[in-house]
């Protein structure tokens, strides 16, 4: 069969091998080639800053905010526009051009900082610069590794950007790292050394972006939020970016329309902010990969902030809105720069011509167990630890997705003793979030810190555990560790755990398609990775 593209960085990749007529995600080989080309442009730009800033020249923000973005519009169903993701590489190019000019020494840059073609040149350039351009297959296993922590940690930066937060070390060391992929002299221990570097600023990008939320927000709650509908036209929202809905939520005030949160947004109703808004309604459905069905029956608008986008039905098209990095070809689209505000008119006054949502589900979820709101139940913690009523705690954090296997975690998490505690952050909580879980001590069972992010909120607890009970190694916690992945941000949040010492890592459904049998290995032996088939069920942890 002729390949036609290649894509590996998603869990659901064909055949765990790799996809090469069409994404499994919706993904065209015209959009496929458009975003390997803005990733080779990005890394260009990467090396002539990071030139920059070894001459000891300043790299703006707008700057630092263009690289992140481009990153955050090539991770998995964020964006299948190839207009706007053409309009990105062509604007990358003019500020690669311009920064050049101010380079004192260009010597040594790669061919990615220097490559000049025309928009009719794109496609056959793609060609070129894919993930297949790098030969070796350790090499390509690493570089592709380093760059899907990248993406994870751009996006996380510029969710904190749209803040007004900022780390120019964190910016600084993105662009430095993704320079370094293009670098033919680096080979598989440096490599590996640079991966873990990632994991380092992981862990920081996270602290950026827990900062920036708490700082605007509050910091997370216990909460009890409504999963019914009430009679009003509404709108949902979708994805991760706080700033976004609390635009949404301000210019939706007093309008008569209700905003409902969807998958990665569920954690927003945590936030003490949020809460003064009474047509804040609650959270409709379930993960991303459902939305096809649950689109529909939700009868308003969709906002879009981020991934995951699934290519949108016909019948739900038109009410289907997007921002930011997100994006979708015949959907319209929303955006403002850093600091301003979007104007949202347009998607409320349609919301206001639309019926109401139609319930599918009735009751409450509860979560908001972010890091301070375990802290002020630690003692209750400990001494439920001490007691014996908790026996050992099982991370499930990361992403959901479409593939049956995944049955696997609701099934681990049913099976689980009752003296097992779960601490899960991202939409794999959709596994598991509407099962009657019960409590240890009046203390949920289900403990829901938040977004996929959030995870550093679990790191948190981890090392606060640790502190708490005098133990030498956090792997000494009676903790056990089932991660499921899907996209790039799980693995900057891997990369981060790992930097942090833990081991033993149980990653599923499947293992990456893009660890070579060498790179999973040297995982394996220096950290414990393993796949969810060497890691007992529910009923025997």
């Amino acid at each position: 069969m002729e390949q036609n593209m290649f894509c590996y960085q998603c869990q659901e990749t064909a055949g765990c091998k790799g996809c090469t007529v069409r994404g499994v995600c919706g993904k065209t080989p015209q959009v496929a080639a458009l975003q390997d080309l803005l990733v080779y442009v990005t890394k260009g730009l990467s090396a002539v800053t990071t030139a920059l800033r070894k001459e000891g020249k300043q790299v703006g923000e707008d700057v630092n905010h263009r690289i992140s973005v481009n990153l955050f519009t090539t991770i998995t169903n964020a964006n299948f526009d190839p207009k706007a993701i053409t309009e990105d590489i062509v604007r990358t190019l003019a500020i690669r051009d311009e920064l050049l000019l101010k380079l004192s020494d260009g010597r040594g840059l790669p061919e990615a900082a220097l490559w000049r073609g025309e928009e009719a040149d794109f496609i056959e350039k793609a060609k070129t610069v894919g993930v297949l351009s790098t030969k070796d297959e350790d090499i390509r296993s690493l570089r592709e590794l380093i760059t899907y922590g990248l993406k994870g940690l751009a996006a996380y930066s510029k969710h904190a950007n749209a803040l007004l937060s900022n780390d120019e070390e964190v910016d600084a060391f993105l662009q430095e790292a993704l320079a370094k992929t293009l670098d033919d002299s680096l080979g598989v221990a440096a490599l590996v050394d640079l991966a873990l570097a990632c994991g380092k600023y992981g862990v920081r990008g996270m602290a950026l972006l827990d900062s920036a939320n708490t700082g605007a927000y509050g910091d997370p709650e216990i909460t009890s939020v409504d999963i019914g509908v009430r009679k009003n036209p509404a709108i949902l929202i979708s994805g991760h970016d706080l700033r976004d809905l609390q635009m949404l939520l301000e210019q939706t005030e007093g309008t008569g329309v209700d905003v409902y949160t969807h998958s990665e947004m569920l954690p927003a109703h945590y936030y003490p902010a949020f809460k003064k808004y009474t047509h804040f309604a609650g959270n409709y459905g379930n993960a991303w990969h459902l939305q096809n069905k649950e689109f529909e029956s939700f009868n308003g608008p969709i906002l879009m902030t981020t991934n995951c986008i699934v290519p949108p039905k016909d019948s739900y098209k038109d009410r289907l809105w997007t921002t930011g990095a997100a994006g979708y070809p015949g959907c319209r689209h929303i955006d403002a720069p850093y600091g301003q505000e979007k104007d949202f008119t347009a998607i409320i006054e349609q919301a206001k011509t639309l019926p109401a949502p139609t319930q599918i589900e009735s009751g409450t979820i509860v979560g908001g167990f972010a890091h301070a709101q375990v802290f002020a139940l630690a003692d209750k913690v400990v001494e439920a630890v001490k007691s014996g009523a908790i026996r050992k705690f099982v991370v499930m954090a990361g992403c959901d997705g479409r593939a049956k296997s995944r049955t696997y975690y609701s099934d681990f998490a049913k099976d689980l003793p009752k003296d097992v505690m779960i601490l899960t952050a991202g939409c794999a909580k959709y596994k598991y979030n509407k099962l009657d879980l019960g409590d240890i001590n009046g203390i949920p069972r289900l403990l829901d810190a938040g977004q996929c992010n959030d995870s550093y909120s679990l790191a948190l607890i981890a090392l606060k555990l640790k502190e708490i009970f005098g133990l030498e190694d956090i792997n000494d916690l009676p903790i056990v560790y089932n991660i499921s992945w899907y996209e790039q941000k799980a693995v900057i949040v891997l990369l981060a755990l790992l930097y942090l010492g833990v081991k033993n890592i149980h990653l599923g459904p499947t293992l990456p398609a893009f660890l070579s049998p060498n790179v999973a290995e040297v995982l394996v032996k220096n950290f414990g990775i393993a796949g969810i088939d060497s890691l007992p069920d529910g009923s025997a942890i």
